[in-house]
C-alpha cells in the first residue's frame, strides 16, 4: 500500500486511486521565460521517482505537466528581443524539455499550453462570472475568495493569518485584497478577445482549466513546489470548489526547496544554478542520487561537501554492480535476469511509505553489502550474485538511474582465464602481467 503525505490534510494516507489501477498526476510546469535552474529539476526527479513507483506497483499513470507560455516575463523578454512571445516559450520549451532528457526522467505524457487552451479558459472564466464567485471592473475579472468557505484548505491559514510576504497586489478595484485575477485587461503583448475585452488570462486560472480539460475534473495528485502552496495552489482549488463543488485533487504533494551552500537560491544572492550546466559537470546518475538522498518533503543543499558524500556513496553501489558484470561475463556466466525478491520488497516497502528514499537508500546499501560478500567467495555461487546484482539495479532503475552495459570481448575473457591458471600454478609473475592488462581494460 502506496502511503503519501497530503499537504490539504497535512497528514500521512492510504493511497486509493479514483480509477482502480490508474493514477493520474498533475505537476506544475514551468513559465517558460528562461532556462530551468536546479530548484525547477527538483519537482522532475521527484515526480519521476513517484510515477515509476506507481508503476513498480502495478498502477498505469497518465502524467501531465503544463507549459505556462503567457506572462509578463515572457511579454517583456520578447519585446527585448524583438521576437515573438511564441519565439521566446519555444526556446526555454525546448531547454526545460532536454534538461528532463538529461536527468533521465520519464517525459510526462501530456504537457499542455496556456495559449492551446485559451477558448476553455475564457469558457471557464465566464461560468465563474455568472455563478457570482467573479465579477469584472473596466475590463479585468477578479475571483471573489469570501465567495468560497473552504478557501485556505491548502495553506491551512485564516483569511486574516494568510502568508506575511505573499505578493499580493494591492488594488482599490478588488472587494478583498486577496480576490484574484482570472482576466488582466492589456493592450500591450500576445492577448485575446474575451466577453470583457482584449486581454489575457491570469496564471491560477490556466492550470485549473488545463487539468479539467486533459485530465478531467478531480484527479488523483497534484503536485509541485512547496512554493506554489500558497497562492497558486490554494487559488486553483478554490476556483474548482466555486465551479465543480470539489477540491480539484484527492492528493496535494509539494516537494522542498533546493539550498545552494546553505542558503535559500536566489537571483538577488546570485547562487542560481542552471540544472543543465549541473547535470554537465556532476552527470545523470550523480545528480539523480544526490536528489534523492534527501526525503522529497525535506530541504536539499547543494555543496561541495553533499556533492563528495553523494559521489562516495554512488560510488560505493555502483563499483560491485559494475564488478559482478565484469566477472561473470569474464566467466561465461549467463545472467537469467532473476532477482532478491526479498530485498526488492523491503526497498519497495520504504519507498511506499511517502518516499522515504533514505530509508531505501539503507536497503540499497545492505544488498551491496550481500553482493561484495558474494564476489568475495574464492566460487562465487553466480546465481546468488547475480540475483543481489539484479535487486540493486531494479531500485536504481526505479530511481532513474542506470548502469551501463559491459561489453566483454572473447580475447577479454582468454586472458580472464590464463590470469586464473597463473594463479593456480603459482606463476605470480605471469599473473601479475595478466592482472595488469585486464585493469587496463578496466576489467578489474
Amino acid at each position: 500500500m502506496i502511503r503519501l503525505y497530503n499537504t490539504r490534510t497535512l497528514s500521512v494516507e492510504d493511497f486509493h486511486p479514483i480509477r482502480e489501477g490508474h493514477v493520474n498526476m498533475y505537476v506544475c510546469g514551468p513559465t517558460v521565460y528562461n532556462h530551468a535552474h536546479i530548484g525547477n529539476a527538483r519537482p522532475m526527479v521527484v515526480f519521476d521517482v513517484l510515477k515509476r513507483l506507481f508503476e513498480a506497483e502495478g498502477y498505469t499513470v497518465t502524467y501531465a505537466s503544463n507549459f505556462t507560455d503567457v506572462d509578463d516575463k515572457i511579454i517583456n523578454k520578447a519585446k527585448e528581443e524583438n521576437v515573438s512571445e511564441a519565439v521566446i516559450a519555444e526556446r526555454y520549451i525546448e531547454s526545460y524539455q532536454n534538461v528532463r532528457r538529461l536527468l533521465n526522467t520519464e517525459l510526462p505524457d501530456i504537457t499542455p499550453r496556456v495559449t492551446e487552451t485559451m477558448d476553455e479558459i475564457i469558457d471557464f472564466i465566464d461560468q465563474l462570472v455568472k455563478s457570482g464567485h467573479a465579477y469584472e471592473v473596466d475590463g479585468d475579472v477578479y475571483f471573489s475568495v469570501d465567495s468560497v468557505p473552504t478557501y485556505g484548505e491548502i495553506s491551512h491559514q485564516k483569511m486574516d493569518q494568510l502568508e506575511a510576504g505573499a505578493r499580493i497586489e494591492e488594488n482599490t478595484q478588488k472587494k478583498n485584497p486577496y480576490d484574484f485575477a482570472l482576466w488582466k485587461k492589456t493592450d500591450s503583448g500576445i492577448q485575446w478577445n474575451s466577453p470583457w475585452g482584449m486581454g489575457r488570462p491570469g496564471w491560477h486560472t490556466e492550470c485549473v482549466v488545463m487539468i479539467n480539460d486533459n485530465l478531467g475534473e478531480m484527479i488523483d495528485i497534484h503536485g509541485g513546489g512547496m512554493d506554489l502552496r500558497f497562492p497558486h495552489h490554494e487559488n486553483e482549488t478554490a476556483q474548482q470548489e466555486a465551479l465543480h463543488c470539489n477540491s480539484l485533487a484527492n492528493f496535494w504533494i509539494h516537494n522542498a526547496m533546493v539550498n545552494i551552500n546553505g542558503e535559500k537560491m536566489s537571483k538577488s544572492l546570485g547562487n542560481t544554478m542552471w540544472a543543465k550546466d549541473v547535470v554537465e559537470e556532476l552527470g545523470t546518475r550523480l545528480t539523480r542520487w544526490l536528489m534523492s538522498s534527501v526525503h522529497y518533503r525535506k530541504e536539499l543543499n547543494f555543496s561541495d561537501e553533499t556533492i563528495e558524500t553523494a559521489r562516495k556513496e554512488l560510488e560505493k553501489v555502483m563499483t560491485p554492480v559494475h564488478q559482478a558484470d565484469v566477472k561473470a561475463a569474464l566467466s561465461g556466466e549467463v545472467n537469467d535476469g532473476s532477482y532478491d525478491e526479498k530485498a526488492w520488497r523491503e526497498f519497495l516497502d520504504q519507498m511506499d511509505d511517502d518516499m522515504n528514499t533514505p530509508n531505501a537508500y539503507t536497503v540499497i546499501f545492505e544488498t551491496v553489502k550481500k553482493l561484495n560478500q558474494a564476489l568475495r567467495q574464492r566460487q562465487p555461487d553466480w546465481n546468488d550474485a547475480l540475483a543481489k546484482r539484479n535487486s540493486i539495479v531494479k531500485m536504481l532503475d526505479l530511481l532513474g538511474i542506470t548502469v551501463d552495459e559491459v561489453k566483454v570481448t572473447d580475447e577479454d575473457r582468454e586472458l580472464f582465464a590464463k590470469w586464473n591458471e597463473a594463479k593456480a600454478a603459482k606463476d605470480f609473475a605471469s599473473a601479475d602481467q595478466y592482472r595488469a592488462k585486464l585493469t587496463e581494460k578496466g576489467l578489474l
